[in-house]
């Protein structure tokens, strides 16, 4: 019997060690990882492509290879038309990402990229993440992941979905179970610092401390790890508010 096939990727490198604890896990357990990774961090990046410089692959060991300077799509993109010659993999796995990609996070995290870049080639993807980035332990996220992808290998995904999956950060048994949940919104408390250099040029860096709020929405992604249970967040590619064209059309938007 053939061997499911995973394209595993992420956005904070080769380097990583969530990355590599899942892919020595998914080894393990029998699977064909192919892993296609930025050569350094490529966090924030979204689902970015570079168009304006030729990309680089790099071998760095058996069925390992990274995309110089590349962001995550980018990885997802070349590493399914170069390195895997346009034959789908059964599953595309995004992480374990180093920190959480919680609520509005999805809009800028390459980590959910790169998932969504998998799901445009219709490959089955699930972005993974720690609900902190403050000690989390990468071989129970494995261990939830491959729980995760086995489910997905053999019931599917409905069509133009991808999963954003988040793992509280607590004791293996104080986890409570699984939850289907809806994103949320903001989880950080914005910060912008400014700096002088030596020679007197004013920098900024944007950042921001992680902070769940007390009062989560019901059936949120940040309830759901704040309570104790893995957030699976069902992501579609089609982001058309149905109900918002209805409305503008009720107030003859396009009588202008």
């Amino acid at each position: 019997m053939d061997r499911f096939k995973i394209f595993l990727t992420n956005d904070d490198g080769y380097l990583s060690e969530g990355l590599n604890t899942l892919r020595q896990k998914l080894i393990r357990e029998n699977f064909d990882v192919v892993t296609v990774t930025p050569d350094r961090n490529m966090s924030g990046t979204s689902h970015s492509l570079t168009f304006t410089r030729p990309l680089k692959i790099e071998q760095k060991e058996n069925n390992m290879f990274v995309v110089v300077d590349g962001t995550p799509a980018d990885c997802v993109h070349l590493g399914y038309h170069v390195i895997l010659k346009g034959k789908k993999p059964d599953l595309l796995i995004s992480g374990i990402n180093l920190g959480p990609n919680l609520g509005n996070d999805i809009f800028y995290s390459g980590t959910v990229g790169a998932a969504r870049e998998g799901t445009l080639f219709g490959i089955p993807s699930i972005a993974v993440s720690p609900a902190s980035s403050k000690n989390p332990d990468f071989e129970l996220i494995a261990d939830i992941t491959i729980r995760i992808a086995k489910k997905v290998l053999h019931s599917g995904l409905p069509a133009g979905t991808f999963l954003n999956i988040n793992v509280p950060v607590i004791p293996r048994e104080n986890i409570k179970g699984f939850l289907l949940t809806k994103q949320g919104r903001g989880a950080y408390k914005e910060e912008i610092v400014k700096y002088l250099s030596p020679s007197k040029e004013v920098y900024y860096w944007i950042g921001g401390e992680e902070s769940l709020k007390e009062e989560c929405e019901p059936g949120s992604d940040y309830t759901a790890v704040k309570e104790g249970f893995v957030s699976i967040t069902p992501i579609r590619l089609d982001l058309t508010s149905y109900e918002a064209i209805e409305t503008l059309d009720e107030k003859d938007f396009l009588v202008l």
